[in-house]
């Protein structure tokens, strides 16, 4: 074990995230060789297999997960110990690493910017992708914060309620039903719907919604897209359920609306979450303390100005 050094333990990590030598070796700016050769000390230092090759994809070993979890539990104590020292020395460094479900993406990156203006020393990653690959990150401890519309109920988490995430009915200008108030769940339900795709958040929740109410819905389209669904719509497959956060750039010009139906809006939250026992970084502290004040105040007037 002493053998094995920090830059091997980074290699192990890009390896195992993308199952090959070469797309690892691309993000680390080595060569192939190079990856391959320190793999092989590793795995001498270690005394065991650390992956096995099926096809053209690299699986961890029973023992490369265990040098996996050991590596990022070290290169999170190095962070700590380079941030710690930073303050130190009155400066402020480090990294924040983010993970975020797609429909987030819409207020998120509006929180780095001014974030970034306060504390320009940290440097920033931000993970976009959907509810069940952010939840298997949290799980893997990959990041530093993670944002959800749906909290995990099978880990151990630290759990934040930060914004107001209303789910709302979204049609074309044009549709039949944008002049109506007070529209009834029956008269939802025999619309045509356009859904996210299996695993995101707010199709779960809207098929729960439904599911509750004792309503079948009708799912003409699956996409994986928020602006694939705003652009279905306009084009006049259907109708949706979505976040009012994905409006937020609309104005009263858009040829959307949202619908004015009974049960409507869907209120959820949007959570701040990361493992219990976490032993937050500076930076993902001094992230926290911005977004519980100032980068509160900015999502919340970019929400109260969506098609409003």
């Amino acid at each position: 074990m002493t053998q094995a050094t920090l830059h091997q333990l980074n290699i192990l990590e890009a390896i195992a995230r993308h199952g090959s030598f070469t797309r690892a070796a691309e993000e680390l700016n080595l060569t192939q060789p190079t990856v391959s050769q320190q793999v092989k000390q590793l795995t001498k230092a270690m005394g065991l297999p650390l992956f096995d090759q099926i096809g053209k994809r690299l699986y961890l070993t029973e023992a490369g997960q265990s040098v996996l979890d050991a590596s990022r539990d070290i290169a999170d104590r190095v962070a700590q110990l380079e941030m710690h020292l930073s303050d130190l020395q009155g400066m402020e460094k480090g990294r924040l690493r983010l993970s975020t479900t797609t429909t987030a993406k819409y207020f998120v990156p509006r929180l780095l910017g001014p974030f970034h203006k306060k504390h320009p020393g940290i440097t920033l990653s931000l993970e976009i992708t959907n509810q069940a690959e952010v939840m298997k990150r949290l799980a893997n401890n990959e990041d530093d914060l993670y944002f959800t519309g749906r909290p995990p109920r099978d880990l151990d988490v630290e759990l934040r309620p930060i914004l107001p995430n209303p789910l709302v009915v979204v049609a074309n200008r044009s549709h039949p039903l944008a002049q109506e108030k007070s529209i009834s769940l029956k008269r939802l339900a025999a619309e045509p719907m356009i859904m996210r795709e299996s695993g995101s958040g707010t199709r779960a929740i809207v098929e729960q919604f439904f599911s509750d109410n004792r309503m079948d819905i009708t799912t003409i389209m699956d996409l994986t897209s928020n602006e694939a669904i705003k652009h279905a719509i306009v084009g006049g497959l259907g109708i949706s359920v979505l976040s009012q956060h994905t409006l937020a750039l609309e104005n009263n010009e858009s040829p959307l609306v949202i619908l004015d139906v009974e049960g409507f809006p869907i209120q959820q939250y949007w959570y701040l979450v990361y493992p219990s026992g976490k032993q937050l970084s500076i930076a993902a502290q001094s992230f926290i303390d911005f977004l519980l004040d100032e980068g509160k105040q900015t999502i919340e007037q970019a929400l109260a100005n969506a098609l409003q």
